[in-house]
């Protein structure tokens, strides 16, 4: 079990991530007691450790959605989280039991890291490192998005997808590894800029 001192170091790493990540945030005070999206994350961390314990599965699923009551946010206890994820807003946002998160990724309210199969299987979605996932893109079944990619707001990505894409669109599609350069604005290479979609 991770000592107090390690448990504080961590609960401090996510406010400084928040601060880092948020432009509106003014204080860590402001975010400590008015950000859901930390508050989530907070909250599955204590459930995920209770789900990988015998006999605590039921009290792991109970606490996890006992936190999208109060946040808005459902995290099933059985995803695995890397450090410094940041949820944006988090209304709506839904992380299935399958899904892997990487390092510093950050997640815009209203995305969904869902399953596409009804088997006990490896169903959901694996983000790579310093992954942004922008406001209501949904990303389905166990496809892996690369470390440094960017999904557009809205975008349903349902193949894999390398490190350094720009998935945009329904299938999204990656702009950043298409090839050739853009002429025109009806040129969807033209909008590289993942901020534009999020």
């Amino acid at each position: 079990m991770a000592s107090a001192g390690g448990l504080l170091s961590r609960l401090r790493e996510d406010v400084r991530t928040a601060r880092l990540r948020d432009p509106a945030a003014r204080s860590s005070l402001e975010i400590v007691l008015a950000y859901p999206g930390v508050h989530a994350v907070w909250f599955h961390r204590v459930a995920h450790r209770w789900w990988r314990a015998p006999g605590l599965k039921l009290p792991a699923r109970l606490l996890s959605q006992y936190a999208r009551f109060l946040t808005g946010v459902e995290i099933h206890p059985g995803a695995r989280i890397g450090r410094r994820l940041f949820i944006d807003h988090g209304m709506g946002v839904v992380i299935g039991e399958t899904a892997v998160i990487g390092d510093d990724v950050m997640l815009y309210h209203g995305v969904t890291l869902g399953g596409k199969s009804v088997r006990r299987e490896k169903r959901h979605p694996t983000l790579g490192d310093r992954v942004t996932v922008g406001a209501n893109a949904t990303i389905l079944g166990p496809v892996t998005v690369g470390s440094d990619s960017s999904v557009g707001a809205g975008a349903v990505v349902v193949r894999d997808a390398p490190a350094g894409s720009i998935l945009v669109g329904i299938p999204a599609r990656d702009l950043a590894h298409r090839g050739g350069g853009a002429e025109s604005l009806s040129d969807p290479a033209f909008y590289l800029d993942p901020a534009i979609y999020i």
